[in-house]
């Protein structure tokens, strides 16, 4: 057996000598490759804390100290450290291991959600509730990555640990992951401030004193062993006798840089660091994202942050013969671009993920990432509005939840034109419960003046956006999924407010239900309506393409029709059936509205068709539910036409 199958715990982490651990590092990267490339996941990002991770439990005591992750997808080492090795290979997978921490599946978990910026926050409060219990040799050890560092958030909490004078010191431990890079390389001036630290320090001076030694020593030998004996006796030195910077001004304690793949070094520096108790410590390691993975470190764009599944050893993935909902986004926002100067794109540490590579390409001048700063990327797109452009703001619809203030009281009350563009949105798939996108339409339908369509095909998706950067006196959101868009699906007609119909009740059928369909669910819409139909119910689709406000001959047509199901991929509690059911009854309609959407419940991981499934979206499971809502004499009908046919 390998070191990494008998690791059950932390414990063994520790039992192993320091050249046993040099080979658990490279069993690790070993497995993550095979694993990763056969289940899909954030590769990148843990090939590049082994070392890093491998320490920290050589160091500390988890679960006694808690270890946190800023964000959650760079945990994948920390769960095989500790006992998970068996369960691995269900990463991701409906069931199996999440591809973050889950308290559920371990005791060493902590920080479930996988929104960036926030642990230094649960740090701050987690070793303040040890010091008021008399828990003071506890730590709390925070990793974030220099990406996470670029969200306010994490310099709110900054803030407030380095202004903490309690006595004892509470043991908060900061490690800054710092490779560089988010999703992409990082943006802004602490970015800037850690090149600085990175470059032009003893750190680099060193190292690159190191390596001309080693060049120029020939095979290796007695004067390559002493190069590099020098190189670490210099960088041992270095971390005793820190630099001053920007976190020894907040009146935090800064060890570093240091080499976060140099396993000897990370454990002396961790050491000194939980020594120090004069307050928090920052010890500043540097990376390599994709590190051991050749593939990944020649990938430009993402160094494989996030990948489906590879060819463990090309890094190849399969041809897609599918059109992505984002890439139909990306080339049409070029096409408006060029027709409109004003337009600009925002987004937060995710070019690539949300489309906006060939706009940055074409336009590097009209694209702004500000990194993981959903708030201040909102403000600010009000801010371009007020100017006179058009911004258009491209987000993951889970992460515009962090910046609902801004949308609601710096846009909508300021009636500035801003196009929201939300990729991810509805149920997601494999991320689990903090990436699906199902909050955003029960959130936004309470913003007054707020438009918000969700187009089911690309067809809509090209149509609906260009109406979207015409508004210029209210907020406009459109929202789409993940994937696949699929093959266009054609209206029969459309009415004078812009909503498709899509089926009409067959002549000679009583008009039973009207079906609303929301977004890229219009497929199954399709089939349900289908079904009913060979049941002897009379069903209408319509696809109001703008589902806030809800257009007027939406409600019209419920009023014609006995019951009205609304499908939609949000949470049903305050989401668009909910809506149409409050204006139907602001109206005097008896109508019925049976919202068939998402539960008030945070879904597991799965692929996309396993989780609606699951929520009740299935086709079946949807045609059973609205059987079930008929009134009586229409089920009375059916059931007479059902015993007369057999």
């Amino acid at each position: 057996m390998t070191f990494l199958e008998n690791i059950t715990s932390p414990a063994d982490v520790k039992a192993l000598t320091d050249a046993e651990c040099q080979v658990l590092t490279k069993e690790i990267r070993d497995h993550l490759i095979t694993t990763v490339a056969g289940t899909g996941g954030h590769l990148g990002p843990n090939l590049g804390v082994v070392e890093l991770s491998t320490a920290l439990h050589r160091v500390f005591d988890s679960p006694t100290d808690t270890i946190l992750f800023d964000v959650g997808h760079q945990s994948y080492v920390h769960k095989l450290l500790t006992g998970r090795y068996a369960e691995f290979g269900t990463l991701r997978q409906r069931g199996g291991l999440s591809g973050y921490p889950s308290r559920a599946e371990s005791e060493h978990d902590v920080i479930e959600n996988s929104h960036a910026s926030a642990a230094l926050s649960w740090a701050d409060g987690i070793a303040k509730a040890h010091q008021l219990k008399g828990e003071t040799e506890r730590y709390v050890v925070v990793v974030i990555g220099d990406g996470a560092l670029t969200g306010g958030m994490a310099w709110e909490a900054l803030n407030n640990i380095a202004a903490d004078q309690s006595q004892p010191p509470r043991k908060l431990i900061i490690v800054v992951n710092d490779n560089g890079r988010s999703y992409a390389p990082t943006v802004g001036g602490f970015a800037r401030h850690l090149d600085s630290l990175r470059t032009n320090s003893s750190y680099e001076r060193i190292l690159t004193w190191g390596k001309e030694r080693l060049q120029q020593s020939g095979p290796p030998g007695r004067a390559a062993y002493s190069a590099m004996h020098g190189v670490k006796r210099g960088i041992k030195d270095m971390v005793a006798a820190p630099q001053t910077g920007m976190f020894d001004e907040l009146g935090i304690k800064y060890l570093g840089p240091v080499d976060g793949h140099d396993l000897e070094i990370m454990e002396r520096t961790l050491q000194r660091a939980k020594s120090y108790d004069q307050g928090p410590v920052i010890v500043h390691a540097l990376t390599q994202k994709g590190r051991g993975f050749a593939p990944a470190l020649e990938d430009e764009a993402d160094q494989f942050h996030a990948v489906g599944v590879i060819d463990p050893v090309t890094g190849k993935a399969q041809p897609s013969t599918s059109t992505s909902w984002t890439s139909v986004f990306g080339n049409e926002i070029v096409e408006v671009a060029r027709r409109r100067k004003d337009i600009v794109a925002i987004t937060a540490a995710m070019l690539i993920p949300v489309g906006l590579q060939k706009f940055a390409e074409e336009f590097p001048d009209r694209v702004f990432d500000v990194g993981i700063a959903e708030q201040h990327a909102v403000a600010s797109a009000a801010g371009l509005s007020y100017g006179g452009l058009h911004p258009v703001v491209c987000l993951y619809a889970t992460f515009l939840n962090r910046a609902f203030d801004q949308l609601l009281m710096d846009v909508a009350l300021h009636k500035q034109g801003v196009t929201f563009v939300l990729d991810r949105a509805g149920v997601t798939g494999p991320d689990g419960a903090s990436h699906h996108g199902i909050w955003d339409m029960a959130m936004l339908q309470i913003v007054p003046d707020l438009q918000l369509a969700a187009p089911r095909d690309a067809t809509r998706l090209a149509e609906e956006f260009h109406e979207a950067v015409e508004v210029a006196d209210a907020p406009t959101v459109v929202r789409f999924s993940r994937g696949s868009v699929g093959t266009d699906i054609d209206a029969i007609r459309r009415t004078s407010d812009g909503v498709d119909v899509l089926v009409e009740v067959p002549a000679g059928m009583p008009r039973d239900v009207l079906i609303v369909s929301v977004g890229a669910l219009a497929d199954r819409a399709l089939q349900v309506a289908e079904e009913l139909r060979r049941s002897g119910i009379g069903a209408t689709v319509v696809d109001p393409r703008w589902v806030l406000p809800v257009p007027d001959s939406v409600l019209e047509g419920g009023k014609k029709h006995a019951l009205v199901a609304v499908i939609e991929d949000g949470v049903k509690i305050g989401g668009i059936g909910s809506q149409i059911r409050q204006d139907l009854r602001d109206d005097d309609s008896r109508t019925g509205v049976l919202e068939l959407g998402v539960p008030d419940e945070f879904l597991p991981h799965g692929t996309r068709d396993e989780i609606l499934e699951y929520a009740g979206l299935s086709v079946p499971s949807m045609v059973e539910k609205i059987v079930h809502m008929l009134p009586e004499d229409i089920a009375r009908r059916v059931a007479r036409t059902s015993t007369t046919a057999v």
